[in-house]
């Protein structure tokens, strides 16, 4: 699971603010379609507002974050008592990642300044469709580089799972579907470097959209030979402060007191983006994932094939919801603890 929180302080000078409404409906009815009351998965997506109770914010504003976002407005003091708004915010994020994501926002990131806060928190635990057996799991070495390595407890199965090995990029893709299929984990497992250099980093600077899709399409992996999975037990618990990337990304206005444009919200400008705090956690085990995630193959009468999946070197993975094709979780397992 993870959350994230945008915290917003005012400035001098007025500007505008222009919205994508497109955007904006897209993410209602992926909403709708992941937090199906149905499903055989736990997946809760929240959104808060905390707003300085002697600011105004537009109604227009605040109705669209709540038709689209299901976020409501708080009011709250954090002229006259910021800290004690820190920790409020903070107990909601704990409350609905199941108390797996705490102290989001670092002490003096809420401020007298601060005049909003955005607050996203998601929680997901899910179970696999072909559960690892505990008694399989046993200690092996992993390999944070070539001269290093630690002891994992390292899962063990051998079943048909969809498989598929890319040679022009010395990659192996392992799909490991939760029940019910209606979501995957995905493992990207790169060959060992055998100059030194770090096969993960040469993977992520070459990966785009359009090859990671047509390398997991069900009809381009291997959906009928036997796979032997060696799979660490892992969590990652990580945070970040996304003002840096973002920028990185042309998102740089909008941390700028003189230039930011966001008076959609108040219809006064004033508003600039001070702070992007994230965190995230992520716990896999034989039963399934928590994150803050048996198809019978077709008969063939030739040899079956064995393919061995042994990820006892650094890989990324994601969580996909496969009826939208929305990655819900992305990380990269370098050291697992």
């Amino acid at each position: 699971m993870y959350s994230t929180t945008l915290l917003f302080h005012p400035h001098t000078q007025a500007l505008s603010f222009s919205s994508g409404k497109d955007v904006h409906a897209d993410f209602q009815s992926l909403n709708a379609d992941i937090n199906s009351p149905s499903a055989s998965y736990i997946l809760k997506l929240a959104n808060r507002l905390y707003g300085e109770n002697t600011a105004n914010f537009l109604p227009k504003f605040l109705a669209a974050t709540q038709k689209y976002y299901k976020a409501d407005m708080k009011a709250v003091d954090f002229i006259g008592a910021a800290e004690a708004c820190r920790a409020e915010i903070n107990g909601w994020v704990e409350q609905q990642t199941e108390n797996k994501i705490k102290d989001l926002l670092k002490s003096g990131t809420v401020t007298p300044m601060t005049r909003l806060a955005l607050v996203n928190a998601i929680y997901f635990k899910g179970n696999w469709m072909n559960r690892f057996d505990k008694a399989n799991t046993k200690e092996m070495p992993f390999k944070l580089n070539q001269n290093e390595s630690k002891p994992v407890q390292m899962m063990y199965q051998m079943k048909k799972l969809p498989y598929n090995f890319i040679d022009e990029h010395g990659l192996q893709i392992l799909e490991l579907p939760y029940v019910d299929e209606e979501l995957s984990m995905f493992i990207l497992l790169p060959e060992e470097a055998a100059d030194g250099s770090d096969p993960l980093l040469k993977l992520e600077k070459e990966l785009t959209q359009e090859k990671l899709d047509d390398w997991i399409k069900r009809e381009n992996m291997d959906v009928h030979s036997e796979v032997l999975v060696h799979l660490p037990r892992f969590k990652l618990e990580e945070d970040y402060e996304l003002n840096e990337p973002l920028s990185k990304l042309g998102m740089t206005d909008v941390f700028c007191s003189a230039k930011a444009d966001l008076s959609g919200m108040n219809g006064e400008g004033g508003l600039f983006l001070s702070t992007v705090a994230h965190k995230a956690f992520v716990e896999v085990n034989e039963e399934g994932t928590e994150a803050a995630a048996a198809t019978a193959g077709m008969v063939s009468f030739c040899m079956l094939r064995e393919e061995h999946f042994t990820a006892d070197h650094p890989f990324l993975f994601f969580i996909r919801h496969n009826k939208t094709k929305s990655i819900l979780f992305l990380g990269r397992l370098s050291s697992p603890q």
